[in-house]
């Protein structure tokens, strides 16, 4: 099965596998239906995960049901406990890059939030927008979520910059990225242009870059209070491997 997903992520452009995930979806949640794992999104319970990974394939991280993965669920975890993003009674404006499937049809179903996606190839976005370029007014959005997003982009800075200028004053930004918490600072090499050799050197085909320790001090740097989450550490550990999260991963969670 490890073998099979690898191919699949590493030859299907991700417009597609959306579409996909649509159909094949109801077919997994039967076929591995259980007690061992749950998902705290939606709450159902499985006997296993999916392997996930455009090179190493990690076991027992993709829900059957959400198509959510670690990152996904602490995220999902730490709005619901940590902040009013759910409860709110002020209704929020939130701008939300790349919308994963499992936070999409939640997030606009919820009436305290006025929600906006935006993406360039998305089928889920609501703008088509260059995150380097954004066409939204400064001091706009209470919520921004921009999540797996910048190790794309070329000029980071850039769009930094941007998810600063349009946060309000008082907003919060959660910027999850892929992270190697060993390396002291981030590299690139523009040079690199083979997607076989990105993939060894970055992680992933379409990754520019491996953010070290220094990425919170660049969102500094751009303006934002910058809050390092370990947030799996505040949970339970049996609800760490009941839920499948990955053990100190940092939330980076922004204030302007």
């Amino acid at each position: 099965m490890k073998k099979i997903f690898k191919f699949i992520l590493n030859t299907i452009p991700r417009p597609i596998l959306i579409r996909l995930s649509i159909v094949v979806r109801p077919i997994l949640e039967l076929a591995l239906k259980g007690n061992r794992f749950t998902d705290p999104i939606d709450g159902k319970s499985f006997r296993a995960f999916l392997p996930y990974g455009y090179g190493n394939q990690r076991n027992n991280v993709l829900s059957p049901s959400t198509l959510s993965l670690e990152r996904h669920r602490l995220l999902w975890l730490y709005l619901k406990n940590e902040t009013d993003f759910f409860t709110s009674e002020e209704k929020k404006k939130v701008l939300h890059f790349a919308p994963e499937q499992e936070f999409y049809k939640r997030f606009k179903k919820q009436a305290n939030i006025e929600y906006t996606t935006t993406d360039l190839l998305s089928p889920l976005a609501d703008v088509k927008a260059d995150i380097c370029n954004l066409p939204f007014e400064d001091n706009t959005y209470d919520y921004i979520l921009c999540n797996h997003v910048l190790e794309h982009i070329p000029d980071d800075t850039k769009a930094m910059q941007e998810l600063y200028r349009v946060l309000k004053p008082g907003g919060m930004g959660i910027f999850q990225i892929p992270q190697d918490l060993s390396r002291a600072n981030t590299f690139s090499d523009d040079s690199i242009v083979d997607q076989k050799e990105r993939a060894k050197i970055f992680g992933q085909y379409d990754h520019v870059r491996v953010y070290g320790r220094d990425y919170f001090d660049k969102l500094r740097s751009i303006g934002f209070k910058v809050v390092e989450e370990d947030y799996a550490n505040k949970i339970a550990p049996e609800l760490v491997e009941k839920y499948c999260l990955a053990k100190g991963e940092i939330i980076p969670v922004c204030f302007k």
